[in-house]
């Protein structure tokens, strides 16, 4: 090869991915030839940061595809730990998995091309940035983060390392989801005159007293940046509803049917300059997350998107045109006429990006070093809508927003509501 190396694998997995998601300076396929195709050197190296539920069915599905070796787990509950670890390890017929508490010691193994992050939400920002600066592709959990400047800081953190992300919004790579964008957008049901985003309705109800926390269970580094409190029985799923890990059935749901809504309007990468709304939040206990939520969001466009509860408005996006409206959510795909379903998408018109496979996408395009089809500032972007509906509902007051600037406009309070105080250490 007149002296010419081959190109490291690992080297390729780190070149940096530009805006149009081409590699830079770097070749967009390996030849099988080079590694061989099924050569455990060609596998896609993983480790897996947050192995509760949704962590351990992410990592399960990564595992059942042989281009991955998940090589190690974390998280700071022992037990889930211990579990993720032997589910691994019975794939492999070993005893190989690393098993960390401290995500950051399993971000500087070494010897990983990418990490999956399914973490409660006020510790989404830390861990993808540094996983973003050790050069590793990310498979991150929705919401994208728990406030509108840690978006922004996960986004611009993985631009400049130039890393693959992949937002677990897997509703974009259902064909109904796709089917309905790509029918609002070719103008099947005319101009848009409206938007419906419907959600979820409740909260939790069952609170318990301080108590000691599980064996096992590190409760302060389960809270890291967030206020500390005693353990009241609060972790791994009734986090939810507490506003200082998460923003209840809003922000859980946002990521999903705000994100389709924006896909099918082409506002991926933009937001509303107007928000208002209500929110009916508890007066008492420690559960304190709106269970009734309506906010109406005003676009450059003059369009109006209203997102509630699904006591309020069904749930799925629900886009009103001149001659129609079409609804989608996971129970299927309707519309104010069938005929308007049936209806062909031509070569010349508008065609989205297609995956049939949300996993496998973010796999190929770890491989590619292309876009994923819900890359960092599209994740950023649909949850954006739902922090600033939170904002809006919290003051009282409608909100002027600069969906370029990312700034609220004219009020200083509310302005402050775009990011979170973090405890020390840890810091944004």
């Amino acid at each position: 090869m007149n002296g010419q190396k081959l190109m490291n694998r690992r080297s390729f997995l780190r070149g940096t991915v530009t805006a149009a998601g081409a590699a830079v300076a770097l070749p967009t396929i390996v030849p099988a030839t080079v590694f061989g195709a099924n050569a455990p050197s060609n596998r896609i190296v993983m480790g897996a940061i947050g192995v509760g539920s949704q962590g351990t069915g992410d990592m399960r599905g990564f595992l059942s595809r042989s281009q991955v070796q998940m090589v190690a787990v974390c998280d700071v509950d022992k037990g889930h730990l211990d579990d993720a670890k032997k589910i691994v390890d019975q794939k492999y017929g070993n005893s190989d998995c690393g098993a960390h508490i401290d995500f950051r010691e399993l971000i500087g193994r070494g010897d990983l091309d990418a990490v999956q992050l399914a973490m409660p939400d006020h510790w989404h920002a830390i861990p993808a940035i540094e996983a973003a600066r050790a050069g590793l592709d990310i498979h991150g959990q929705k919401p994208f983060a728990r406030s509108i400047r840690e978006g922004r800081a996960i986004c611009d953190a993985v631009h400049r390392y130039g890393r693959v992300w992949q937002t677990g919004s897997q509703q974009r790579s259902d064909y109904k989801f796709r089917r309905a964008c790509e029918l609002v957008r070719n103008g099947r049901i005319g101009k848009i005159l409206k938007v419906e985003v419907g959600l979820p309705t409740g909260g939790g109800t069952d609170v318990k007293g301080i108590q000691k926390p599980p064996e096992g269970l590190d409760w302060n580094f389960w809270l890291g940046p967030a206020p500390y409190v005693p353990y009241r029985g609060v972790v791994h799923s009734n986090w939810r509803w507490i506003m200082d890990y998460s923003g209840g059935q809003l922000t859980d749901w946002a990521g999903h049917h705000i994100d389709i809504a924006h896909w099918g309007m082409g506002w991926d990468r933009t937001g509303p300059v107007e928000v208002e709304g209500t929110g009916n939040y508890p007066n008492e206990g420690l559960y304190n997350v709106p269970s009734e939520y309506k906010f109406a969001c005003k676009y450059a466009d003059g369009i109006v998107m209203t997102v509630a509860n699904n006591t309020r408005l069904t749930q799925g996006a629900k886009w009103y045109g001149e001659t129609g409206w079409i609804h989608v959510n996971r129970g299927g795909l309707r519309a104010s006429d069938e005929k308007i379903l049936q209806e062909d998408i031509g070569p010349n018109e508008t065609r989205l990006y297609e995956s049939r496979d949300h996993q496998q996408n973010f796999l190929d395009c770890v491989k590619s070093r292309k876009l994923t089809i819900c890359p960092a500032e599209v994740g950023h972007r649909s949850i954006s809508v739902g922090l600033l509906g939170e904002i809006a509902m919290l003051t009282g007051r409608k909100i002027k927003w600069d969906p370029e600037k990312e700034e609220i406009v004219g009020d200083a309070e509310a302005g402050a509501l775009l990011g979170r105080s973090y405890r020390e250490p840890w810091v944004l």
